[in-house]
């Protein structure tokens, strides 16, 4: 996470989406498989979308998520990902 600024629910959301596993030292399990990246969208949104689901249930209790949303940048190779939430 950054070190400052991220305090509200919302920048940490982002910050846990943009995290892969094996990044956080101590916390080896923080963040979403990098494993899923590689493959082609139509396979491997539903286990994304499964992963990012667990990763903010886990990490960030202050947050209901109601969706993730999975996309493709164009061309460019990048993945957006993205979580529709509710702060409790």
């Amino acid at each position: 996470m950054k070190a400052s600024g991220n305090g509200t629910p919302e920048q940490c959301v982002d910050n846990l989406l943009k995290t892969f596993r094996g990044e956080v030292p101590y916390e080896r399990v923080k963040g979403l498989d990098p494993r899923m990246i590689d493959r082609p969208i139509v396979e491997s949104e539903p286990d994304i979308q499964q992963d990012a689901d667990w990763l903010l249930y886990t990490y960030e209790p202050r947050v209901t998520v109601n969706g993730i949303n999975v996309s493709s940048a164009g061309g460019s190779g990048e993945l957006n990902i993205t979580a529709d939430i509710k702060v409790k």
